[in-house]
């Protein structure tokens, strides 16, 4: 069963588009580059508004894993470190809820704009731990 093609769902927030549009992109190449297949993208408005997503897309029975994608920039007041911090325990529970992977490619908080861009890769690290998790839990 280990052969098995590994089919990945994303989840991408709209919010901050001109960086979660190359997160997008280098997450797809890493997911081909590792063997897998993104058999499903889904634009949510924003990180908050991303765990019904990954609910309904990690409900699915084509999809053995869900990357979660997104950047939470920092702002004038701590709205950032409410948003990530919430959505990450949401995305955490989602994964236990689901008996799925899901995995946190959501940059932030306390980020500037120039640090989101360099944090772009983080989408590759998403992507690869879905990708291992997956297999791993195949074998156990």
């Amino acid at each position: 069963m280990d052969m098995e093609k590994i089919r990945l769902g994303f989840v991408v927030s709209e919010f901050n588009r001109d960086i979660t549009y190359q997160m997008e992109i280098v997450g797809k190449e890493h997911a081909e580059f590792l063997g897998a297949t993104v058999e499903k993208s889904f634009y949510a408005p924003g990180v908050f508004d991303m765990p019904i997503a990954i609910k309904k897309v990690g409900a699915r029975d084509d999809i053995d894993a869900v990357v979660a994608l997104g950047a939470v920039i920092e702002g004038e007041t701590e709205h950032d470190e409410i948003i990530a911090q919430h959505a990450a325990r949401k995305i955490m529970d989602l994964s236990l809820e689901l008996d799925k992977p899901v995995t946190l490619g959501v940059a932030g908080p306390g980020m500037t704009r120039l640090g989101a861009y360099q944090r772009v890769d983080y989408a590759k690290r998403a992507v690869e731990s879905a990708v291992k998790l997956v297999k791993r839990l195949r074998d156990l």
